[in-house]
């Protein structure tokens, strides 16, 4: 299966993990606590672009393979073959990491 981010839009993988921490002495911190940090991802597909009202294309600043950060409550959670993937607007990334 192929998946095209439409726009201005992008298909990310992330590394979840586990929902809870547990810290050296063994206290648990739940997930809620990282709700309001930015998650991590690798670009896994990209959109033609953002089509502005004079129909021009604005290309989007993020490739496939670029490692970035997004912001938590911005995307939206598909499953492609058993695995979670996310699609971010491009205004939601908030930084390249390099």
């Amino acid at each position: 299966m192929i998946i095209r981010p439409l726009g201005d839009k992008v298909l990310v993988k992330t590394d979840k993990g586990s929902d809870q921490t547990k810290t050296k002495s063994g206290i648990i911190i739940p997930d809620t606590i990282n709700k309001e940090r930015p998650e991590e991802g690798v670009v896994v597909a990209v959109g033609e672009g953002k089509r502005l009202d004079n129909d021009q294309l604005v290309p989007l600043q993020v490739k496939k393979g670029d490692q970035i950060i997004f912001s938590k409550y911005g995307p939206d959670e598909i499953k492609i073959n058993d695995e979670e993937y996310l699609i971010v607007s491009e205004s939601n990334i908030l930084a390249i990491i390099d």
